[in-house]
């Protein structure tokens, strides 16, 4: 379990085939204080389990499921991700409850500059877009955001100027894909209130 608040960046330094997995091993300096083998971490929003680990980097296996579900197969060695340790019981929740367990991708279909922050439009399939809310929370990347607009088929997100220059986000354009997680909480209640369609998937 996660937060939401990304401690720092980490940058691809190897990308590894392994039958239809990939093992990444990621460089980086905050997240390896205290690791151990087993550790989970979040990796662009996506819970992995650390495989090795040595004073520079992190090596993890992403699965099929995993390549399919989210962005992480069209990284590149070189490309920074944001990095979450999980959550534990004397971590302050600032974000909010993030599971790791990404949803699907949106896209960015653009950025507007509102002042000195800036308004994120994200375009999202419907069979996701159901479960945000306004004011409601989402992780993109792993980063946990609270959402402006939810539309059928789009949602928009305030960007502080904080949350660009700590994030992967200071470096996505439009067109660019992003991982998705919805609320936990909304996910359940969505599911309790439409039994006959969870059945029908």
């Amino acid at each position: 379990m996660f937060t939401g608040i990304i401690e720092e960046m980490g940058i691809i330094r190897a990308l590894e085939p392994r039958r239809a997995a990939i093992e990444l091993t990621i460089a980086c300096r905050d997240s390896l204080r205290g690791m151990r083998l087993g550790d989970s971490i979040a990796v662009d929003g996506i819970c992995l389990t650390v495989t090795a680990f040595s004073d520079e980097t992190f090596s993890a296996l992403a699965s099929a499921e995993t390549l399919r579900r989210t962005s992480l197969g069209e990284k590149s060695v070189g490309d920074y991700v944001n990095l979450e340790c999980p959550l534990t019981l004397a971590t302050k929740l600032s974000g909010h409850l993030v599971q790791g367990h990404v949803d699907g991708t949106a896209t960015v279909a653009s950025i507007t500059p509102e002042g000195d922050s800036q308004m994120w439009k994200f375009s999202l399939d419907p069979s996701l877009s159901k479960y945000l809310v306004p004011k409601g929370s989402v992780a993109v990347d792993g980063i946990s955001l609270t959402v402006v607009e939810a539309k059928k088929d789009y949602f928009t997100v305030a960007i502080i100027p904080k949350t660009l220059a700590v994030t992967t986000l200071q470096f996505r354009k439009p067109g660019d894909k992003v991982n998705v997680e919805v609320d936990i909480i909304g996910k359940y209640v969505y599911r309790y209130l439409h039994p006959d369609e969870a059945e029908e998937n």
